[in-house]
């Protein structure tokens, strides 16, 4: 299909030193393209700016001719805007790739091109850790601003209350430092609420002196789910907050990635990390070894590994994930999760997955943002991975049917593992909401940057 070129748009040719990218140009297809392909989205215009003064430019050029702004570094988080971008700039970050590690302060300045493998590396060289993703190729800064469950989260909480200031270009051009002792209202909503108030260039945030962790998989073939799961509910109920892992059902290719005994097959896992000696480990983690599982990779590994702990793909890939907040996993709940997507479901996710919450999660942070907790024992997760288009509606059928299972159980959205247009209203309090949206009609009162939820 050939998509013409929207005439507001050619005043932004000359930006960036010349890094912007018109519908017919020879690099428009790969520049408009995001991490995940499921989406097929054609911007007025993409561009690609190297800091904070030509992002400015861009912001105020986008105004002036009546085009919204979107920015995204990765697009793990596109699907949704998707189908909404055709007046509207497409912001890529991904140029600014700055980072600096104070080992002294125990921080890290990054700019909003930097992803979560590159910046694992570089703290860990200092023998510190970040409160990083599952993912290595997820964006540090997307990440960050709409919340962070990492391996260490039930004991040193989630990551968008670790950031300590923001650089940030707001709907006039202007560039703000937003810290809180400097644009606090600003500060305050950008961390956890993912909403677009701007566009933030660079993020400082704690590091903590992790050198190395107890961290690995225990790993059943699938058709022990209806004993392994039930037993792994139970375990949570008493594990100590140095604890976080995750239950998964995971579909696993053939790639050479792959561990080999694990390829081509359908498995259940628990993996997870311990913050703490060694004996802690094996004490927290006896329960879960009495199952006996068929592989057990735990052992005490380089922080900066557990970035890619989950094996999760990396570049590109077509992907589509819904999911919700559950209060409890009571039998009942149990029961309809091994329905949904247990033997005999007929269930094709390649992905089904419970992450245990609680702990310092559950608890306010003094410090915090607009989301300072998460109110929720577990995340219940549905992913669909598929390369072929033909699967993608039945991916997205089953993974809506494994959310619905739980629905009884559950409470509030967390956006950023929802691939659907969502209400926000159903993701914070309604005082947070309120403020949430007082900001946003403060340093936004145009609507310039197009919000990914309603």
């Amino acid at each position: 299909m050939t998509v013409q070129q929207d005439d507001r748009a050619r005043g932004l040719r000359g930006l960036c030193g010349g890094a912007v990218c018109l519908p017919g140009d020879a690099a428009y297809d790969l520049a408009r393209t995001p991490w995940n392909l499921m989406l097929d989205d054609h911007p007025a215009a993409v561009a690609y700016p190297a800091g904070a003064q030509e992002v400015g430019e861009v912001v105020r050029a986008a105004a002036a001719n009546g085009l919204s702004v979107a920015a995204q570094g990765t697009g793990h988080g596109a699907p949704p805007l998707a189908g909404r971008l055709a007046d509207a700039v497409l912001l890529r970050t991904s140029a600014m790739t700055e980072v600096r590690i104070s080992p002294e302060t125990r921080t890290a300045r990054v700019g909003a091109g930097v992803l979560w493998g590159d910046l694992a590396e570089a703290a860990g060289r200092h023998g510190l850790a970040a409160l990083h993703p599952t993912s290595p190729d997820v964006g540090v800064v997307g990440y960050s601003l709409g919340g962070g469950i990492g391996w260490y989260a039930r004991r040193l909480g989630l990551q968008c209350n670790a950031v300590r200031a923001a650089e940030v270009v707001l709907a006039d051009g202007s560039v703000v430092r937003a810290s809180a002792d400097s644009e606090p209202e600003l500060f305050w909503a950008l961390r956890g609420s993912g909403a677009p108030l701007g566009v933030v260039c660079a993020l400082e945030f704690e590091l903590h002196p992790v050198r190395s962790v107890v961290a690995g998989t225990l790993a059943w073939d699938w058709t022990h789910l209806e004993r392994v799961l039930p037993a792994w509910v139970a375990w949570c109920e008493t594990a100590p907050r140095e604890v976080t892992t995750s239950f998964r059902v995971l579909s696993v290719g053939e790639e050479e990635a792959m561990p080999a005994a694990m390829r081509g097959r359908r498995l259940v896992l628990v993996d997870g990390a311990v913050l703490g000696s060694d004996a802690l480990a094996a004490e927290v983690l006896a329960p879960l070894r009495a199952l006996a599982p068929e592989i057990d990779t735990v052992a005490r590994v380089p922080a900066a590994s557990l970035v890619r702990l989950h094996l999760e793909p990396e570049g590109p890939t077509p992907a589509y994930a819904s999911s919700v907040l559950v209060d409890s996993l009571p039998d009942a709940a149990v029961d309809a999760v091994l329905g949904a997507v247990g033997p005999g479901s007929a269930s094709e996710l390649s992905l089904v997955e419970l992450r245990q919450l609680g702990g310092a999660l559950a608890e306010r942070d003094p410090r915090g943002g607009a989301l300072d907790r998460l109110e929720g024992r577990f995340l219940a997760l549905g992913v669909g991975l598929d390369p072929d288009p033909a699967g993608w509606a039945r991916q997205r059928e089953d993974a809506r049917r494994f959310v619905d299972a739980v629905a009884p159980w559950s409470g509030r959205t967390y956006l950023p593992m929802v691939d659907e247009r969502s209400d926000t209203r159903k993701a914070f309090p309604p005082e947070v909401h309120a403020r949430l949206s007082a900001v946003r009609r403060a340093v936004d009162p145009a609507g310039l940057f197009m919000p990914p939820h309603h």
